[in-house]
């Protein structure tokens, strides 16, 4: 396995500093997220600096962090055995987070940036200690249609960017018109239904119409997440339809995709899930061994926790319809300039990201 390539890598940690950062997002919310900065002792009597990124939903998390801070960190490890450190640490000093995941989110900010230490330290990067290749990042860009439904969006992206694909949210109020409108004004790879969510903002209840009509409409599109319920299952009994079907909230680790109700063809690999880098490899090992296509998914990073899960698509899942887009695609604001898919390669990388 992959980790095995990384889990010895030497790291040496002498302070830990966190940042806030903070942006609005097109889904109409203030995102926050902490920036972790890991340093330590480089060549020639510098300092080396690794960074990662915690992608908590809640606001008050971060406020609670920046408050109490965490537990001393410092020390020598391996990347191994700093993972085993994070395990046992109480990294929500201020109180158990409202959703465990959390947890997973946390300690992902700070195994990647343990990683991005490590590899300045050693004076690599980490297609290079992997093995792999960097190569172009196909991505699309999500978005919502609004409230009332509209393409507007979309239009004007398009305008920017003709050749832009993607991933769109359906909900009870894409009626046919709605739906006629979407498929004439853009190439819809990804659906995401968003029904595995439970207790968030984002939820979307099983609507068999909705699935039905959505399926119908776009047939060659990946369906994300869809609700499994005695009104919609039978929409998914078709082969073909199932092999369309990709997870994304319920996969925290390996265990979670052995549990989907079948051998899925497509999954959403959203790093900071999985909570370490032992579990996201793992996971990735098993797909490739099933031949299950993945593909990358954000969380609205406002740092460097978007160039690294760029990075992974870059290395594990190039070619797949990656919701990875450069971040100007998730500012509110449609700027005249913005980068088109693929997502090419730096010239230069180091470290965990480019």
């Amino acid at each position: 396995m992959d980790y095995d390539r990384i889990a010895d890598l030497s790291v040496a940690i002498d302070s830990v500093s966190t940042e806030r950062l903070e942006a609005d997002t097109t889904s109409g919310f203030t995102r926050v997220t902490t920036l972790f900065s890991l340093s330590g002792p480089a060549e020639n009597g510098r300092t080396a600096t690794g960074t990662g990124e915690d992608v908590t939903y809640e606001t008050d998390e971060h406020h609670a962090l920046a408050e109490t801070g965490l537990e001393d960190l410092s020390g020598e490890y391996t990347i191994d055995s700093f993972s085993a450190r994070l395990a046992d640490a109480d990294l929500f000093p201020a109180g158990a987070p409202d959703r465990e995941v959390f947890r997973n989110y946390r300690r992902w900010g700070l195994e990647s940036a343990a990683l991005d230490l490590a590899l300045r330290q050693a004076g690599t990067d980490l297609g290079t200690e992997l093995g792999r290749s960097l190569d172009p990042v196909r991505f699309v860009a999500s978005t919502r249609l609004g409230e009332p439904p509209s393409t507007d969006r979309l239009e004007t992206l398009r305008e920017r960017v003709p050749d832009l694909e993607f991933k769109l949210d359906p909900t009870p109020e894409w009626d046919d018109p709605v739906v006629a409108a979407v498929t004439n004004t853009a190439p819809v790879r990804i659906l995401d239904l968003k029904g595995q969510y439970e207790g968030t903002d984002v939820d979307v209840p099983a609507d068999p119409a909705l699935y039905r009509r959505v399926l119908e409409a776009f047939p060659e599109a990946i369906v994300e997440d869809p609700a499994l319920t005695s009104e919609t299952e039978d929409l998914f009994d078709d082969p073909d339809v199932r092999d369309r079907v990709s997870w994304d909230a319920p996969i925290h680790g390996l265990e979670d995709v052995e549990a989907l109700p079948w051998e899925p063809k497509w999954l959403n690999i959203k790093p900071s899930r999985f909570g370490s880098l032992e579990s996201l490899l793992e996971t990735i090992a098993f797909c490739d061994e099933r031949d299950i296509r993945l593909y990358g998914g954000g969380q609205f990073e406002l740092g460097v926790g978007r160039t690294q899960i760029q990075t992974l698509a870059s290395l594990y899942y190039p070619e797949t319809p990656n919701d990875v887009a450069p971040r100007a695609y998730n500012v509110p604001e449609i700027t005249d300039e913005l980068p088109a898919s693929p997502l090419e390669i730096p010239t230069e990388s180091d470290g965990f990201g480019w």
